[in-house]
């Protein structure tokens, strides 16, 4: 671990202080526990990657610096391209180690009792898992992993730990119907929609607790209560961001997937700074994904076109509309705004901020979500029945 053996439990009781404070009181007993009987870096791979160009670092060639990164509280990422070479140098991140604040304050809101039978979607390496098997009885707890490396991986380290949940190796988004029902389940990737399976293999009263992101915006989480006809409901919470479910991500592209050359635009203007709505405000982003379902959006500065600074792109994940709004740098009152396809994309996103502005701007914590027997999702603001508008 490291030259010296009590840089280790300096570190951890670092970032023990680390996680109280963000979550503003002591970690419940049982976690705590939990977060010394296992500690993270037995659960982190010789070689993690970091900072925005995914440097490598290792155990074997900076053991303190990898130590470093074991123990701050952060998000560590643990696999690059789905354990495959990188083409042309271009890594991406397909798997990660969760800050650990944000662990924990997702284990608060599962409110596991010892009792409880517990699905894990999303193993990575195993130690989400192993607290939860250390929380409740080993066999009580089912994680399910789609990546057979990863798994087996995460499988080892949990023996060698001395805890032994069910480690699956499987399609999270079909559950694990011989572990169930389940009182509690639990995603440790984002999804954009949730997954029958879930809900049918929940206990009536049971908790799902899952990231959420829409393709304009990762960010979130949902906690749901299912009723036992096969309804969930619940409500958002403002925290964190994570990796997109393999089996719900869309791999676009502007100019290799959306935009053709035969393509002609309609050409307006707009007042509404796209900063508005795709800039520094998670809240504008959060009510505007609600309402615009599959649709993405990307930043291009200093676009390669005669008098454009930056502009904002818009578009589809079926690639059949596309919108781009332009500035050029000079004038704030007015943007360029070009669109195509079936769908009037801008004019959507205009609609849609001016509810969420109109609503009295509200955050992610206002807004809820109902999953209906037949899979249809219905987002709502502050109650059930206030439904959130969708404009495509």
């Amino acid at each position: 671990m490291a030259t010296n053996p009590g840089d280790g439990l300096a570190a951890m009781r670092g970032l023990l202080a680390a996680v109280n404070e963000d979550l503003g009181a002591p970690i419940a007993p049982a976690w705590e526990e939990a977060f010394w009987a296992l500690p993270r870096h037995a659960f982190l791979p010789d070689t993690v990657w970091v900072g925005d160009a995914l440097e490598e670092c290792s155990r074997q060639g900076s053991p303190k610096g990898w130590l470093q990164h074991a123990y701050e509280d952060d998000a560590v990422v643990t696999q690059i391209n789905d354990g495959r070479d990188p083409q042309a140098g271009e890594r991406w991140a397909s798997c990660s180690a969760s800050a650990p604040s944000i662990v924990f304050r997702m284990l608060n809101m599962l409110d596991v009792s010892a009792e409880h039978h517990v699905l894990e979607v999303g193993t990575g390496t195993g130690w989400n898992a192993g607290l939860l098997a250390h929380r409740v009885r080993s066999g009580s707890v089912t994680t399910i992993e789609v990546d057979p490396a990863l798994a087996a991986l995460a499988a080892n380290r949990l023996k060698e730990a001395g805890v032994t949940p069910r480690v699956i190796c499987g399609d999270g988004a079909l559950g694990h119907q011989d572990g169930g029902p389940y009182d509690r389940v639990e995603s440790t990737c984002s999804v954009r929609a949730v997954p029958p399976a879930w809900i049918a293999q929940t206990k009536p009263g049971g908790l799902i607790l899952t990231p959420w992101e829409s393709p304009w915006l990762c960010y979130s989480l949902l906690r749901l209560t299912v009723d036992g006809h096969g309804t969930a409901c619940g409500s958002f919470f403002p925290y964190s961001a994570f990796m997109l479910m393999r089996g719900q991500r869309t791999d676009l592209r502007i100019y290799r997937d959306v935009v053709r050359e035969d393509h002609v635009p309609d050409e307006s203007s707009t007042r509404l700074p796209p900063q508005a709505v795709a800039g520094d405000d998670p809240a504008a982003q959060f009510a505007i994904g609600l309402q615009l379902g599959n649709v993405w959006r990307t930043w291009h500065h200093n676009p390669d076109v005669a008098g454009v600074v930056t502009r904002l792109w818009l578009a589809t994940t079926d690639a059949t509309s596309w919108a781009a709004v332009d500035w050029d740098g000079t004038r704030d009152e007015r943007y360029t705004v070009w669109e195509y396809g079936p769908r009037r994309l801008w004019s959507e996103v205009t609609a849609a901020y001016r509810w969420w502005n109109a609503a009295g701007r509200p955050g992610p914590g206002r807004f809820g979500m109902t999953i209906s027997a037949d899979g249809s999702h219905t987002a709502w603001l502050d109650t059930p029945d206030r439904f959130v508008p969708q404009t495509g």
